[in-house]
């Protein structure tokens, strides 16, 4: 039995070795379609911080308390308890800040494995904005984002520098094909 914090103990000789892959990038430029195709394809656990964010609203904690920063947690210790168990894992989420991107970096290194990620950007404006108004999610509690929301996400969404800039990390643009992007991301998660 692996001890709490250390990675498992695999009898049986690796399938696979496990990783921890954090998605990136703004609402709706289509990082959920991705990380589902790759968790597909690769046989991964997905974590998405989104339903984990309704289901502590729908509990009924306050939407004025740090419900978003709650989730990031819960989905922390989740991905955590799936790669000591010998799963890879895909954490579906923003990560506009620091913080949150040097989270699963941290946890990467606490379960020994090795961590990636993929930022997913749209730039063509219209595009993003037509993905947005088809979206629907359909978590309770949590309102469809808007253009105008993903507008103020711009702002907050912080450049790749400092130690985040260090991590592996490659981004696609949803421009183009969806199974150009997941053959390119397969690609670097292979290197």
């Amino acid at each position: 039995m692996a001890e709490v914090g250390a990675a498992v103990d695999r009898q049986f000789g690796d399938v696979r070795v496990p990783v921890l892959i954090a998605m990136a990038g703004l609402p709706g430029a289509g990082k959920s379609t991705i990380a589902e195709i790759i968790g597909a394809r690769l046989g991964a656990a997905i974590v998405s911080v989104d339903p984990i964010e309704s289901a502590i609203l729908s509990a009924g904690i306050d939407s004025d308390q740090p419900t978003g920063l709650a989730a990031y947690l819960v989905a922390e210790t989740i991905a955590e308890q799936a790669l000591l168990s010998g799963h890879s894992v895909i954490v579906d989420a923003v990560n506009a800040v620091e913080p949150a991107r040097l989270q699963w970096r941290d946890l990467a290194a606490r379960a020994d494995v090795k961590l990636r990620v993929i930022e997913v950007v749209c730039s063509d404006q219209d595009l993003h904005k037509a993905r947005l108004e088809k979206r629907i999610r359909k978590l309770p509690h949590v309102d469809e984002t808007s253009w105008h929301a993903v507008e103020q996400s711009i702002e907050d969404y912080d450049e790749w520098r400092g130690a985040s800039a260090a991590l592996p990390r490659i981004t696609v643009d949803t421009t183009t094909t969806i199974g150009e992007n997941v053959e390119t991301a397969l690609a670097f998660l292979d290197g």
